[in-house]
């Protein structure tokens, strides 16, 4: 691969990453916020186990939309740029990488395979993120947190 190449992927892949990380932490925060708005509610507290199973399901079924929002994003450069034919496959390509699952077949190429790396370093970054917002959730409101 030449330099340029090089530079290319990370002059396409750093606002990428940029993006996916601001766009997950704030639609986070949102879902966060409705949490504690949830947790606050003295009509929770009556069921308190199911209705936060029930609201624990509902962030994860949030957080995993907006992983495919970013694979979006990604899978959009993707098309764009011409590594890949299509937003079918780059959409599964995006997700394997993100995901860093990497055996869907598909392959970018050899002057755009660095852009898939550093879309897998960023799923990292936003599983990272997702896995403590929902540890935080659990911790925040938990039923059986003694209130």
């Amino acid at each position: 691969m030449d330099a340029l190449a090089w530079w290319v992927d990370w002059a396409w892949g750093i606002p990428l990453i940029l993006f996916t990380v601001v766009l997950h932490v704030c639609g986070l925060g949102v879902i966060y916020q409705q949490a504690i708005r949830l947790s606050r509610n003295r009509e929770v507290h009556r069921r308190p186990l199911p209705r936060f199973l029930v609201w624990l399901a509902v962030a994860a079924l949030m957080a995993t939309v907006l992983h495919g929002i970013e694979a979006s994003a990604w899978a959009a450069a993707y098309v764009w740029l011409g590594a890949l034919p299509d937003g079918r496959i780059a959409m599964l390509y995006s997700l394997g990488a993100m995901t860093s699952y990497g055996h869907v077949g598909v392959f970018l190429p050899d002057g755009w395979q660095l852009l898939g790396a550093l879309e897998a370093l960023n799923g990292m970054m936003l599983f990272g993120l997702t896995t403590a917002f929902l540890f935080g959730i659990i911790q925040k409101i938990w039923p059986v947190s003694g209130r």
